[in-house]
């Protein structure tokens, strides 16, 4: 009898992009994502320098307005969370995701009406918080839609590609609206194009065939249904681990937020450099999600996630610290290249090991943790760079050093902290044990 010889299967780098589904969703993604991010870039400089114009909160408020704007877009996430993806997992993810993307390019269109009208701050803030109620549901919506486009074998490749769509759109966002202010001396024409470009997704999403469904229609909302999604996270502590990595390394290390005064006051360079700034981490990102596709982590996992998250909070103390615009510009774009091999895990590790039906409540959960840390490492940002001259008599500009460099610090200690006391991640090797759609899908 001849013996039959399986041969390794070859990895296919574009295997995701070979998918008509994956290419619709993707085209939609990026087009939002950027309008997005050239939102956020806009928002953070128009605010702060009306805040400086304006005398906010009195002297020095302008690092609390900066961080007033992370405030706002977080605590409508961390309340809606759990109702979110309890919604996500009862009704079809594909007319969620269209309904928040038209939110997105309805709330863009009111901050640029507010912008030209020159409304207050409060007013600027309140819608953010609106933008913020939109994002609870937006966030996890796509990312439990996306298994649902691939199969499951391609979905790894999937999150890679999409983590250097999201990279693209974060490198060219920023840089684009600081051309656009730079030009217009205004931000409202960004927050215009940003609603066209949100609504883009939208009409794309009309388009997406879901090849897999979860089911819908689970009946009445209650709290035992809603908290399936953090009882699931407890179980499986290597997504826990993963998660609160994340938390606490954006929420520390987090300098995005406190961007327009090391652009302004520290390194001298402006909108446009405000722009490059804010790129940087996203060019880093991109090229190793980039290389990542082509050389994905086979093996050891867990330990390239917490050496890549304590490199992070290294370069973000050097960031700190530094004055010259290209040491600066290089600290950023390797603390991204360092963030996205942990995104990578990050994703995977959610979705494989999270069942279809609870993949909605998981992935709400994980925007509290991820997508708030964000926001909330900008409020605590500023809050500290307030608060810090008064505690150690520093200058207004030493406060915003000392925020940033003592977050860097408190990474590195999160990094160690987890280690010691969730040892699954440094034990985890291969990204794809136990995925759990694999064995359901293979029964049906």
């Amino acid at each position: 009898m001849a013996t039959t010889h399986h041969l390794p299967v070859k990895h296919d780098p574009y295997a995701a992009l070979r998918l008509p589904n994956y290419r619709l969703f993707a085209a939609g993604f990026v087009t939002s994502a950027t309008g997005l991010q050239m939102m956020g870039m806009a928002l953070g400089w128009e605010i702060y320098e009306r805040a400086k114009a304006e005398g906010f909160l009195g002297v020095d408020g302008a690092a609390l307005a900066l961080g007033f704007i992370g405030l706002a877009r977080a605590l409508p996430v961390v309340a809606m969370a759990l109702p979110a993806g309890y919604v996500i997992d009862s009704f079809d993810r594909k007319k969620v995701l269209l309904v928040t993307q038209s939110g997105f390019a309805l709330m863009a269109a009111l901050l640029a009406y507010a912008s030209w009208a020159e409304a207050s701050l409060w007013l600027m803030f309140a819608l953010i918080t609106l933008s913020g109620c939109v994002r609870s549901f937006n966030g996890p919506t796509r990312s439990s839609l996306l298994p649902d486009l691939v199969p499951d074998h391609v979905f790894p490749n999937a999150i890679t590609w999409n983590s250097s769509m999201f990279q693209v759109a974060a490198v060219g966002g920023p840089l684009l609206a600081g051309l656009i202010i730079a030009f217009a001396k205004h931000a409202w024409p960004v927050y215009a194009i940003s609603a066209v470009l949100c609504g883009i997704f939208a009409l794309t999403t009309l388009g997406l065939k879901p090849i897999a469904h979860h089911t819908t229609g689970r009946g009445k909302m209650s709290l035992a249904g809603m908290l399936d999604g953090l009882s699931h996270l407890w179980k499986e502590r290597t997504i826990f681990a993963a998660i609160t990595l994340d938390l606490f390394a954006v929420l520390l290390g987090g300098a995005v937020g406190l961007m327009p005064i090391f652009a302004d006051k520290i390194l001298h360079v402006g909108p446009v450099g405000l722009g490059w700034l804010r790129a940087a981490p996203f060019i880093g990102a991109g090229l190793m999600a980039l290389y990542l596709a082509w050389n994905p982590l086979i093996r050891r996992a867990g330990p390239a996630m917490l050496w890549s998250i304590a490199g992070f909070g290294v370069c973000t103390i050097v960031f700190g610290f530094s004055t010259n615009f290209w040491l600066s510009m290089a600290m950023l774009f390797t603390l991204g290249a360092l963030d996205s091999i942990s995104v990578v895990v990050r994703h995977v590790l959610v979705q494989l090991r999270t069942p279809r039906h609870l993949r909605g409540r998981v992935s709400a959960v994980n925007s509290v943790f991820i997508e708030c840390s964000n926001e909330l490492g900008s409020f605590e940002s500023g809050l500290v760079a307030k608060l810090a001259p008064m505690w150690f008599g520093l200058s207004a500009i030493g406060g915003v050093v000392f925020s940033v460099v003592s977050g860097g610090i408190g990474t590195i200690l999160v990094v160690a902290g987890v280690a010691w006391f969730i040892p699954e991640i440094r034990r985890l090797d291969k990204l794809h044990d136990k995925p759990f759609d694999l064995a359901e899908d293979a029964g049906k």
